[in-house]
């Protein structure tokens, strides 16, 4: 199964400068949950952003940068090389950025999404979930709180 997983603004904002523009500890905590033990497949720029590989999983770099190194990690130049490393029997989870989710949107089956209750400035955005395509299967409202200073809400989607 694809599974694409992120943090959305009402307006679709992921984020700006290569950085989220929210601080979501329980948003991170949910992320974690389900990633951990799994394949994941980021472009090379949301890598970066990362102050070093995410532990308990492995890391399927895109790039177009065919010199690219990263210690630990599988270094692609297309979303359909990184896919032809992951085993047919994982789940392999999408994490950005905004262009590899628009690459892969067409062959995802379920989207994790943490919709942040607030609209703002990015540069990078995520793909409009088309609800002709997509049931939503589960949600669960968060409301804003000392540790959060947005409401949001987890929801599923799956492909129809």
């Amino acid at each position: 199964m694809i599974i694409q997983i992120a943090a959305a603004a009402e307006n679709n904002a992921l984020g700006k400068d290569n950085k989220l523009v929210w601080h979501l500890p329980n948003d991170f905590k949910r992320f974690k949950e389900i990633t951990s033990g799994h394949y994941i497949i980021l472009g090379r720029k949301t890598f970066e952003s990362f102050p070093k590989p995410l532990p308990n999983r492995t890391h399927v770099i895109i790039t177009r940068n065919k010199n690219y190194k990263a210690e630990g990690c599988i270094i692609v130049n297309s979303l359909e090389e990184a896919l032809n490393k992951v085993p047919k029997n994982q789940d392999t989870y999408i994490i950005g950025g905004a262009e590899i989710y628009k690459q892969s949107i067409n062959i995802t089956d379920k989207i994790e999404l943490t919709r942040v209750h607030t609209t703002c400035e990015a540069d990078a955005f995520f793909p409009e979930i088309n609800l002709l395509e997509w049931k939503l299967i589960f949600e669960e409202h968060h409301s804003k709180d000392e540790k959060h200073n947005f409401n949001y809400t987890f929801q599923t989607f799956v492909k129809k």
